[in-house]
């Protein structure tokens, strides 16, 4: 069991995804599971700021943006020091998927899941609460 699991808090998550429809679902799906302080950014600048700024527990991060894309932006967290859980979702295919998993990991980064987008409900809270 991680810190987030033993912890009585919610964890804090950032979900980084270009698209406000899936903004805005997984922002409702994380309230459902009692998250309270979940932070939205369709911007991976923004995201690197929301990142500094409030230090999630939880980064829930797209593959595929427009500004810079997940393998990147996932690089440039490693390289700030986020030591949270990373969850991956996107609907590229399994192969990329899975290989940005692992290069998360080779940077350091603790991956809680990657899962194909959408997401569901009991995919999501098991990922996050783990």
């Amino acid at each position: 069991m991680n810190d987030l699991a033993a912890s009585s808090q919610p964890p804090r998550v950032l979900v980084l995804d270009d698209d406000p429809f899936m903004l805005e679902m997984l922002k409702d799906m994380l309230h459902t599971i009692g998250v309270s302080a979940v932070y939205t950014e369709a911007s991976t600048r923004h995201a690197l700021s929301t990142l500094a700024e409030q230090g999630p527990d939880v980064l829930i991060c797209d593959l595929a943006l427009p500004d810079m894309d997940g393998i990147e932006f996932l690089q440039a967290a490693a390289e700030r020091g986020f030591r949270g859980g990373v969850i991956l979702l996107s609907g590229m295919d399994s192969g990329v998927r899975d290989a940005a998993g692992e290069l998360a990991r080779v940077l350091g980064l603790r991956v809680a899941g990657i899962f194909r987008k959408p997401i569901g409900l009991d995919q999501l809270r098991s990922a996050v609460m783990c």
